[in-house]
């Protein structure tokens, strides 16, 4: 396989439109026309993974966090930055990260976390706004079941659990061609007349050019008449952190060795434990504190994050446990959810979890 098939299923699951505007996901290193004779997944991108890399044959590295955050204006070796990126490149390892569109997305970083502690009924707690778009095109009433299904099956007309969704209503369509047209009915420079629905679907923005793909592709017309826009309406689909349920309640104190254990953390630094029982539960994969008031807003009763700093602490006021286990604790399980995708995807391909431990956190 090439690497650019590779990217391709991992921007298909998460696309780049998703990352925030400061992060730098993407190909960072390496040739993507290259062929790919295996990937090794992990956390960091540091010396002794590319090290990894090279003694397992993988020449693609799949990782969370991007190597190369802010620019790099000299490559001279001189940090560690530096010399993973030269060692990269000395031996035609391609690099690729893939960060906060893999955060943003409903089934990513965020749903590893709620699958080891058994939530139910999630819903991302920040949905973002200036996602969805609605298509409205018109098609004779012959070829409505034809357009729609392949509308559909391009990602259009998904909203919350439900698919398939859209709306037609029917009216009567004119045109007439000019001498370098070619009708599909009626004739040249006589106005027609045609039974026509009208199709309102909407679709997230990232999905725009394969849902106008399906559209040309399927509708009858030579020129198709649609219409774009973007709507205001918040999209489930992606957005920061996730919400749910534990199936049952659980004491303060028992749910946190629950999660000590579930996700293989040394420590949990958390705020005074109320009598209060567990069941409303707020998660964020790595720095996470710009969501704890949302998680109050939605009644969670603990929120789960990483690299809270001191006085952040008591911004919970009584009303929300605070749970902070550790960045690299909160986002490992990203590893298995990367390897997963890429091996179903492509089952006769090398994908390798690098044995490195990459946290620079240690614990006594």
């Amino acid at each position: 396989m090439k690497i650019a098939e590779i990217i391709q299923t991992i921007e298909d699951f998460a696309p780049l439109s998703c990352q925030e505007s400061y992060d730098n996901s993407g190909l960072l290193v390496g040739d993507k026309a290259a062929e790919c004779t295996g990937v090794l997944v992990c956390l960091d991108t540091i010396e002794s993974v590319i090290e990894e890399a090279i003694s397992r044959k993988c020449n693609l590295v799949v990782a969370h966090h991007p190597i190369v955050f802010s620019g790099l204006k000299k490559i001279t070796g001189k940090n560690y930055i530096e010399r993973t990126v030269l060692r990269a490149i000395k031996q035609d390892i391609a690099i690729y990260a893939v960060h906060t569109n893999l955060d943003n997305m409903r089934l990513g970083v965020n749903d590893a976390i709620a699958k080891k502690l058994g939530l139910v009924n999630c819903e991302i707690l920040e949905p973002k706004q200036d996602i969805l778009k609605k298509l409205s095109t018109y098609a004779p009433i012959a070829s409505r079941d034809v357009l729609l299904n392949g509308l559909f099956a391009a990602g259009a007309g998904d909203i919350a659990n439900y698919s398939e969704c859209s709306f037609s209503s029917e009216g009567l369509g004119t045109f007439k061609g000019n001498e370098f047209s070619n009708p599909v009915v009626g004739q040249k420079h006589l106005r027609s007349d045609e039974a026509e629905v009208k199709l309102e679907l909407i679709y997230p923005a990232y999905l725009e050019a394969i849902v106008l793909e399906a559209l040309f592709k399927h509708h009858p017309y030579e020129e198709v008449a649609y219409e774009v826009i973007a709507l205001d309406n918040v999209y489930q689909g992606v957005g920061s952190g996730l919400i749910g349920q534990l199936e049952y309640p659980m004491v303060a104190k028992d749910f946190l060795s629950f999660l000590k254990v579930q996700m293989q953390t040394a420590l949990i630094r958390h705020t005074a434990l109320s009598g209060k029982p567990i069941q409303r539960v707020a998660v964020c994969g790595g720095a996470g504190s710009f969501l704890l008031e949302k998680a109050i807003q939605q009644n969670a009763d603990i929120f789960i994050s990483a690299d809270f700093k001191y006085h952040q602490f008591f911004d919970a006021d009584g009303k929300i446990i605070i749970a902070d286990i550790g960045h690299y604790e909160s986002e490992q399980f990203t590893m298995d959810l990367l390897s997963d995708l890429l091996k179903a995807s492509s089952p006769s391909l090398l994908v390798c979890i690098t044995q490195q431990k990459t946290n620079p956190v240690h614990y006594l």
